[in-house]
């Protein structure tokens, strides 16, 4: 009940703050004019909900005034003509200054002139710290503490006695994804793949429980994140191959030989289809959620200018329903994680099963999933 009470005020806060929050950036980005002058800019939804969710500088949380709460990032760039520049974002003020020959434009950094002008010719190799790589980082610390932590226990108190504290929490997660997941995708060889399959599961549910945090990034939501998961479960779906997988690639049995020249390429595209469909649906899945939070909150500013009446007669409703999506965000970080775990031990076992009777086990799994 407690653990209820906890995940709506979490809930109830981060609407809170996407309402004040958005409502101070759009101040911010449209200034009243001189005095005497009142000209009030139209809201736009699309550029707010893709500030929120695309990666930055700088962790960004409220604004109030002039006064911005901030944690700036290091910037870290490399031009062959200007050599190793190493500051703080605060530097660039939000995008408005340049500073040792370098500006940020849309999100990215730039190499300018004196007078401030883009230059075009500067070559710049940006190594930043991103927020989220920063937030990737805090991710595997999470995960390393915790798991260290339960496998403590388990060595000072032995494998056989009752799990107690935080163990209560990860072992049932343990054992669902070996019972549920790893035995019957691999076939005898679940221990094999255990640790990559759990790691994989942990790493994907924290970074998206953090993302929900307000404030911070969404990590999940990044398809370069997404992108390096899908390749390196594809490298180890290459490993695990056996010539009875690549038999099947190269000449499909029991079909005529027309037939045979079109499944070939179709076998091979198959290979990579199946990484970048793990890489597009975890990406797709947890950036729209952000999105459609971020779409509801929009609606109080929509409606505002229409009338100041409406827009504060809508700013319940919009937090009720963002807090819904929200609390629905928490299950779809469970979800997203079993299913690329899952589908991840599915690709898997079918690249080393060696019988007709578990080329149909996988396929309907497969099927299931897609």
């Amino acid at each position: 009940m407690a653990s209820k009470s906890l995940k709506l005020l979490l809930a109830l806060t981060f609407g809170v703050f996407l309402t004040f929050g958005t409502k101070s950036l759009y101040a911010q980005e449209n200034p009243a004019h001189t005095e005497g002058e009142h000209a009030e800019a139209e809201f736009n939804a699309g550029e707010t909900i893709i500030h929120h969710v695309l990666d930055s500088h700088e962790f960004h949380f409220f604004d109030m005034g002039d006064f911005h709460a901030t944690i700036p990032l290091p910037i870290i760039v490399y031009s062959p003509e200007r050599g190793l520049s190493v500051f703080s974002s605060s530097k660039f003020e939000h995008g408005h200054a340049a500073y040792e020959g370098y500006k940020l434009e849309e999100n990215k950094i730039v190499a300018v002139n004196a007078d401030g002008s883009v230059n075009e010719e500067a070559k710049v190799y940006d190594f930043s710290l991103t927020k989220n790589v920063v937030q990737m980082f805090i991710g595997v610390i999470l995960l390393l503490i915790i798991m260290l932590n339960v496998a403590k226990k388990y060595k000072v108190r032995g494998a056989d006695s009752a799990p107690t504290g935080f163990q209560n929490a990860i072992e049932p997660v343990i054992t669902f994804v070996r019972d549920d997941v790893a035995k019957p995708n691999l076939y005898g060889k679940h221990d094999k793949y255990l640790p990559y399959l759990l790691t994989v599961f942990f790493f994907i549910l924290i970074n998206s429980i953090i993302g929900l945090i307000p404030g911070s990034a969404n990590v999940t939501g990044n398809i370069a994140f997404t992108g390096i998961l899908a390749v390196v479960s594809l490298i180890i779906i290459l490993i695990s191959t056996n010539g009875h997988f690549w038999g099947h690639i190269f000449w499909p049995p029991g079909v005529p030989f027309l037939v045979k020249l079109i499944l070939i390429p179709v076998e091979l595209l198959s290979i990579f289809i199946k990484p970048a469909a793990l890489m597009i649906r975890l990406f797709a899945n947890m950036t729209a959620g952000h999105i459609v939070i971020l779409s509801f909150v929009s609606l109080i500013f929509i409606f505002g200018q229409m009338s100041t009446v409406a827009g504060w007669g809508f700013t319940p409703v919009s937090i009720a329903f963002s807090v819904f999506i929200y609390l629905i965000e928490i299950l779809v970080a469970f979800i997203q994680a079993f299913i690329f775990t899952n589908l991840t031990a599915v690709f898997i076992g079918q690249s080393f099963e060696a019988g007709h009777a578990h080329d149909e086990h996988g396929h309907h799994n497969e099927e299931i999933f897609l």
